[in-house]
């Protein structure tokens, strides 16, 4: 039922590509500039600049993003709603989760809620947290899952789950020897850390600053922008890893990994949902009580 061009649109506006939204919305891209033809048409208007390979959206696409963004929300809260009534749960969910979550949480979740709702689907965008926060903020995204701190006064976060990270060595590196190291030595060991932006980065350096330590005392070798780099670096170096103890378990009983101790410190986190405030759509409770009455994370 909702306008095919108003979404077609839409990802052109949200990617300024017409290559990404026909990837994204599983079309050819000859089609995606058919249907922003037709929209200008109806319109007699042009709603992007074309400037050599990069496009920009004109004072008309704006506008239009901003109707159709409440136009989309409205078909498909309908939708839902319509669908509802017969028992039947159909819809579009467009999820944008932390690094930690898009990876190791939320793969075996989504899996068994398609199961239960085979009509609902569920498309993820994977980034920092700052990076889902913002996904969220422009449109991009109907609900997120964040890990770490709250932070922007507009969203709604809602605690669902506790993590824990951990320092890790490699069991074949020079830290193997080690079970627990005071604040002391830490200062000394070379750590690899995500990149700034990071819910994960964000909690350590909390817990390290109620301890004293500030990130500028530490020896940081590197910072990679996701764990698995974190987990591939720490395998064949002689550095330390920060990470959430969900991304390690099977390395741990591998005997790839060992988790050190730090003298003092607890490095504890909840998992959130995160969306804008008064957004909430029957589609977005329903994934929520699904994790929330079927998962103990």
């Amino acid at each position: 039922m909702i306008d095919i061009r108003l979404k077609v649109f839409r990802s052109v506006a949200m990617n300024l590509s017409f290559t990404k939204a026909a990837q994204e919305m599983f079309i050819s891209q000859p089609a995606v500039s058919k249907h922003i033809q037709e929209l200008e048409k109806e319109y007699n208007t042009t709603l992007f600049d074309r400037m050599g390979n990069r496009i920009g959206l004109t004072k008309a696409g704006r506008l239009l993003l901003e109707h159709a963004g409440t136009i989309l929300r409205d078909y498909e809260k309908l939708d839902y709603d319509m669908n509802a009534l017969h028992m039947t749960a159909k819809g579009t969910l467009r999820l944008a989760a932390s690094t930690t979550i898009s990876q190791y949480v939320l793969p075996e979740i989504i899996a068994q809620f398609r199961k239960q709702f085979p009509h609902i689907h569920i498309s993820m965008l994977s980034g920092n947290s700052r990076e889902v926060e913002h996904a969220l903020e422009t449109g991009r995204a109907d609900m997120g899952m964040v890990e770490g701190i709250i932070r922007q006064p507009q969203l709604k976060y809602t605690p669902f789950c506790d993590d824990e990270i951990v320092a890790i060595v490699s069991t074949k590196g020079a830290l193997a020897d080690k079970n627990c190291i005071t604040l002391a030595q830490l200062r000394d060991i070379p750590i690899v850390f995500r990149e700034f932006g990071s819910g994960t980065l964000d909690v350590i350096e909390q817990a390290l600053n109620r301890m004293g330590v500030n990130f500028s005392e530490l020896n940081i070798e590197m910072n990679l922008g996701t764990t698995e780099g974190i987990k591939h670096y720490v395998e064949h170096s002689d550095c330390m890893g920060i990470v959430s103890i969900r991304s390690v378990g099977k390395e741990i009983l591998g005997n790839i990994f060992k988790i050190v101790e730090i003298d003092g410190v607890k490095m504890q986190r909840r998992f959130a949902f995160v969306e804008k405030r008064g957004e909430t759509t029957g589609l977005q409770k329903k994934f929520k009580t699904f994790i929330t009455k079927n998962y103990s994370l």
